[in-house]
């Protein structure tokens, strides 16, 4: 099977996301980029598993009000690294570049990147896991939350 576009991919993930911060997030349209089982890793050793299932659309629409309330104004997407892992998955990092607005009204830009592994499919690939860095410890040095993670 063909390596997917993973530009176009992620170019389209950006568009939801950003969506979300408007009109409130399009779950399925989000859903739509996942397998049907994901896994996810964090920074300090946080391991999560679970079903793209209604109440994963549950946490992208929690997701989408806390990204709202840090001040996210919007998202862009700067490159896509792809490794090939076999002829069926790939792992794929994309570069971010985020726009915050703080509560001062201060603009607080932030570029970022998360690593993502993705299954090739005859319909488009499907993401089946994310590692993610710290993105609390980001968002608590820059003021965006208090030491318990909620906005301020």
């Amino acid at each position: 099977m063909r390596q997917p576009d993973y530009e176009a991919f992620f170019s389209n993930y950006v568009a939801v996301f950003n969506r979300s911060l408007t009109d409130g997030a399009d779950a399925d349209a989000v859903r739509a980029s996942y397998a049907e089982y994901f896994v996810s890793a964090g920074a300090g050793g946080a391991v999560m598993g679970g079903a793209n299932d209604d109440r994963y659309a549950e946490v992208l629409r929690q997701g989408a009000g806390f990204y709202r309330a840090v001040g996210l104004q919007g998202m862009r997407l700067i490159k896509v690294e792809v490794t090939p892992i076999d002829a069926a998955h790939d792992m794929v990092r994309p570069y971010f570049h985020a726009d915050y607005k703080k509560k001062n009204g201060e603009a607080l830009p932030i570029e970022f990147d998360v690593v993502y592994m993705l299954q090739r499919r005859e319909g488009g690939p499907k993401i089946f896991a994310v590692v993610a860095g710290d993105e609390m410890g980001i968002y608590r040095r820059y003021g965006l939350v208090d030491e318990e993670g909620k906005p301020v």
